[in-house]
This record gives structure tokens, C-alpha cells and sequence, in this order.
């Protein structure tokens, strides 16, 4: 009875554990030597696909960059977008015989420089938000912050530098917040980005003041709008108080119009028929 094989690929952006190492279905056996395979991009890597209980399978055409056999697949040269889970799956022709075997194939590209998001003052007591990220990195890179050259520990009460700050830090995500912001957060920031492959990168530092509600300048603010309303309300009844708006009812009340109504005139004569008197 003649055999046929099949490769088929799950792309997946992200690293998943495998699940599946090996799978016998039948008489046959399908596994993977190596379930992950770790390499850097534009280099060569070969995913290998093992088996027994089959006879001659035959491996389809896939693609100019990558080249079958009866042990699995090689690929010339890798990108990122190759990152992903493939699936070696063996069958007979009927069916009745059936295995597969996944591998995992994480293309490895260093981070790129990080983007930082940095309020460059926060208010003492309020809460403050600062963001870092990079989108080259396989696999995710995990971020550190800096403050002043200075690593930033998880636990801020675990550093005497640090004990004096409140904040989270995520290493996943590089979201670092202040709640509260105190006086000692003052300082300049940096994040790194790292995944493990090629060399850390870190952002240009920015700075943050931390600076206390100004008080002054609001209850400023206050008195300035008050003595505005107070010299206006002031106008208001000065102009009542010397009758300026009884004048002006007094003249609208003065103005006056009178019409009469039009005369019959013989052709030739001229007279008035309307008039008006203000």
C-alpha cells in the first residue's frame, strides 16, 4: 500500500509551550527529536521530523527557501515572520495509519531601541504614568528602568534608594506607575529593553519633576477673579446709582413719531401727507 506525508505549519506570533511531542495512531509513529528549535534571523534552521510504521512518504513542495526530506524540513535562511508552531503529520493512503509530531520554532531578532513615554513634571501626591516599548524583539523583550543610572527594583521598599517611592513596575508590559507621586521620584528616566538575544537596548533618558500643588498661584487665581466681579458689580451700581438708566428710559420714552394719513391733492399741487417728530 503506497504512503503519503504532510507538513503543515501554525503560524503563532507569540512563544506557546508544545503540547504535543509525539503522536501514534495505528501502526505508525510520528516524533520530534528537538520540539523547539531556537535560532537567529537570516540563519538556517531545521526542524526534524521522525517516524516509523510508514513506508516512503513523500513530502510535498512548500516553498524556494525550504527544502524537505524523510527526517523534516530545512529552511535556508529564517525571518521572524517564520516564528510560529509546525505540525509533521504522516498518513497512509486509506487513512487507517496516522501520526503527527509538533515542533516549535522561535526565530531570535534582538530588541530594537525602546520608545518612552515620560510626563516631564507630576504633581506630589497625584498619579503618574510612564510607558516603554519596542516592537522588533523576538522573543517579547522584558524592560528595566533606570532612574538616575540607577536600576529601579520590583519592590521599591527592598532598596534604601528607592524606599521613599511607591510605584509598580511591569517587566512584561514596561508600564511603570507612581501612586503617589512623592518628592524623591524626581530624576532622569531611562528604560532598557532585553529578550535574552544580542545586546540591551536603552531609550534617551528623559527627565520628571516631581512638584508640589501650587497653592499660591491658585488661591491667586481666586483673588483676581473675585476683585474682577467686585469692580464690575461695583460699575453696575454706581451707573444705577446716578439714574444713568432711568436717562435712558426716559429718552427712548422722549422719542415720538406721528404719521397722518394722505390727502387727496388735484394734479399739480403738492402737500405733505406724513411727517414725523422725534
Amino acid at each position: 500500500m503506497g504512503t503519503k506525508a504532510k507538513v503543515g505549519r501554525e503560524q503563532s506570533l507569540l512563544f506557546t509551550s508544545v503540547i504535543l511531542c509525539s503522536l501514534a495512531l495505528g501502526s505508525g509513529t510520528v516524533f520530534t527529536p528537538e520540539p523547539e528549535v531556537r535560532v537567529a534571523e537570516n540563519k538556517p534552521a531545521k526542524l526534524s521530523c521522525s517516524y516509523s510504521g510508514f513506508s516512503s512518504p513523500r513530502p510535498p513542495s512548500y516553498e524556494d527557501r525550504v527544502t524537505f526530506s524523510h527526517s523534516g524540513i530545512t529552511f535556508h535562511s529564517v525571518t521572524r515572520k517564520d516564528t510560529g508552531t509546525y505540525t509533521c503529520m504522516v498518513s497512509d493512503e486509506g487513512g487507517n495509519t496516522y501520526g503527527e509530531a509538533s515542533v516549535q520554532l522561535l526565530v531570535l531578532v534582538p530588541p530594537s531601541k525602546p520608545t518612552v513615554s515620560i510626563p516631564s513634571s507630576a504633581t506630589i501626591g497625584s498619579r503618574a504614568v510612564l510607558t516603554c516599548s519596542e516592537q522588533d524583539g523576538s522573543p517579547p523583550s522584558e524592560y528595566y528602568w533606570f532612574r538616575d543610572g540607577v536600576l529601579m527594583p520590583t519592590e521599591p521598599k527592598s532598596s534604601r534608594a528607592f524606599s521613599n517611592s511607591s510605584y509598580t513596575l511591569n517587566h512584561k508590559t514596561g508600564e511603570l506607575v507612581f501612586d503617589p507621586v512623592s518628592g524623591s521620584d524626581t530624576g532622569e528616566y531611562t528604560c532598557q529593553a532585553q529578550n535574552g538575544y544580542g545586546t540591551p537596548v536603552r531609550s534617551d533618558p528623559l527627565r520628571m519633576e516631581a512638584a508640589e500643588l501650587n497653592v499660591g498661584g491658585i488661591v491667586a487665581a481666586v483673588l483676581v477673579t473675585l476683585i474682577l466681579l467686585g469692580v464690575l458689580i461695583f460699575g453696575i451700581w454706581f451707573a444705577y446709582s446716578r439714574g444713568y438708566f432711568d436717562r435712558m428710559k426716559k429718552g427712548t420714552a422722549n422719542k415720538k413719531v406721528i404719521y397722518s394719513q394722505a390727502t387727496a391733492r388735484s394734479e399739480g399741487e403738492f402737500r405733505q401727507t406724513s411727517s414725523f417728530l422725534v
